[in-house]
């Protein structure tokens, strides 16, 4: 009886070669079954994919509809302490070493070939023409007596770095190197949180959005880190517009200290040797068109034509000798970190 159920029910495939057998697989005339499925349940398959695809496309269009009505176009979600940022801003500087030396920051020439100094001169003129190249659109020029109003941006003069200008080779040629210094870029909008594009509008971090620096611009109050050359700049400046006038001017855009408008009303700059050596090394330092960057450029507010203010610092220095450089940009609300870099910038600069 066993034997009669399976002579009834079942009866071994036909022994087919590889090829048989897979030309079979591909399309089976007996069943209609092509890749081992009917018509029908290819039809099945492919609808519930599509349901299932257009409903998972719809949910994620759906969280980003509602994720970018929470954004702006015009600024950060997250600004000042509570964004990814901070608020302390940092400082960059330019001209940087090449592309195969990435993470150099040497900056280091024979004064008397022009072959050997000329990336660095080149370098310095690609930086400053991706600032005339830009738009100039809602820029005004702009002086202590004169800051910006509103939706309006200052602008800048490459000629008010004189001597550190193309024609002078930016000082390469005589052993008196310019170096530029930016703080470092506002973000125009949270994609941007992560890019690093080599503009003057961007930099190797970035400043923060709508950030006010807190200036030092009292003499009296400097903190005692600060150097003693800057400390005696500033005197000096606060000397030119002595504190004698009261004027009532109520209006955020004006920069003013104890009544009436002063040229302390800066970030200051310094630049330093860090060790004693490279401090003996250095003969002299020179800051183009002044001590630091003007209060009227901040804070950022993402106005068209905006582009961040610059100082030029030329170097008179020991030659032969490998010196290590520290500049710090000088607010009450920047904090200097040298692990981190926050707040300054370190390169090493060496001219045979």
């Amino acid at each position: 009886m066993a034997d009669k159920k399976i002579g009834e029910y079942y009866a071994p495939p036909p022994k087919m070669g590889k090829w048989e057998g897979f030309k079979k697989f591909l399309w089976n005339s007996e069943t209609s079954q092509c890749l081992g499925r009917t018509g029908s349940s290819w039809a099945k398959i492919l609808l519930f994919y599509i349901i299932f695809y257009a409903a998972l496309t719809g949910f994620f269009a759906a969280i980003f509809t509602v994720f970018y009505q929470t954004l702006d176009n015009e600024k950060p979600k997250w600004m000042l302490d509570n964004g990814l940022i901070g608020s302390n801003p940092g400082l960059g500087f330019r001209p940087m070493p090449p592309e195969a030396n990435v993470e150099s920051t040497l900056v280091w020439y024979e004064s008397s070939k022009q072959d050997n100094y000329k990336y660095w001169v080149d370098e310095t003129a690609r930086f400053l023409k991706s600032y005339q190249d830009l738009e100039k659109q809602n820029q005004v020029n702009c002086s202590f007596d004169s800051p910006p109003q509103d939706g309006k941006v200052c602008g800048i003069d490459v000629q008010s770095f004189a001597p550190c200008t193309f024609e002078n080779n930016f000082g390469y040629h005589v052993a008196r190197p310019c170096i530029f210094l930016k703080l470092n870029k506002v973000i125009r909008n949270i994609w941007d949180i992560y890019s690093i594009e080599d503009l003057p509008i961007s930099g190797n971090g970035f400043q923060i959005y709508n950030w006010v620096p807190e200036i030092y611009n009292d003499s009296k109050t400097l903190p005692a880190e600060m150097p003693e050359e800057l400390k005696q700049h500033i005197k000096e400046k606060q000397s030119l517009r002595p504190n004698e006038a009261s004027i009532s001017i109520i209006n955020t855009n004006l920069h003013v200290y104890n009544g009436i408008f002063v040229q302390t009303n800066v970030v200051w700059v310094s630049c330093e040797g860090e060790n004693p050596a490279d401090v003996e090394n250095i003969k002299a330092r020179d800051y183009y068109p002044r001590m630091g960057f003007p209060r009227y450029y901040f804070p950022f507010k993402n106005i068209q034509g905006y582009i961040p203010p610059i100082v030029a610092v030329q170097f008179t220095v020991e030659t032969g000798v490998l010196i290590n450089i520290e500049c710090k940009a000088w607010a009450r609300n920047i904090n200097h970190d040298r692990s981190e870099r926050r707040g300054s910038v370190h390169f090493e600069l060496m001219v045979d």
